[in-house]
């Protein structure tokens, strides 16, 4: 368990806190995110974390640590097998807490607590400002060069699918493919 905090306790009994925290710990293991009051979300945060670094140790010890909160032998299989090793080179920083706003009945301050996923930061990293900042200018120096010293890009050779001679967008042929021809026929012939 983490250290204590100063200040009224959840629930009631330093046990009962102990409990709602391994209940919270268990659920959010079990399903990736759980709803819950903002208080609760914060205490939660410290835990979730302890755990889930001794699950990427992933010895004996640190199983039977584990278990010593975490009572559901599925939800600590799953912690150890699946969860924990998403997050081998994180060094830290596997819970989001995210605040929802208030509850309807009581208008308590609510929050959602989640395991952050690898793959969303991955995600949302995209190329670096240098690579942003080269294209923009690829695109300009492109859009203000005139068209005689441009690139032919309309004009794309492509390649006919019977002879290997490159093929102009008017479809002309060059030399070389009235002589690629020439050479089809006469192999035709023999």
């Amino acid at each position: 368990m983490p250290t204590p905090t100063k200040g009224a306790r959840l629930g009631g009994s330093p046990a009962h806190e102990k409990l709602i925290l391994a209940n919270l710990a268990t659920e959010l293991f079990r399903h990736g995110k759980i709803k819950t009051t903002e208080s609760k979300a914060r205490r939660l945060r410290p835990l979730a974390e302890q755990l889930v670094t001794k699950a990427k140790r992933g010895d004996l010890h640190a199983r039977r640590r584990v278990l010593t909160v975490v009572k559901d032998k599925d939800v600590v299989y799953a912690l150890f097998e699946q969860i924990a090793p998403r997050y081998s080179n994180r060094p830290g920083g596997y819970t989001r807490i995210t605040k929802i706003g208030p509850r309807k009945g009581d208008a308590a301050p609510m929050a959602v607590i989640e395991l952050v996923e690898e793959l969303q930061v991955a995600a949302t990293t995209g190329p670096s400002k240098e690579a942003r900042k080269a294209a923009a200018q690829q695109a300009k120096v492109e859009a203000l060069a005139p068209e005689d010293e441009a690139p032919k890009a309309a004009d794309t050779e492509d390649v006919d699918q019977d002879s290997e001679a490159p093929v102009s967008a008017s479809g002309d042929k060059g030399a070389e493919g009235d002589q690629a021809e020439g050479d089809d026929d006469a192999t035709a012939k023999a």
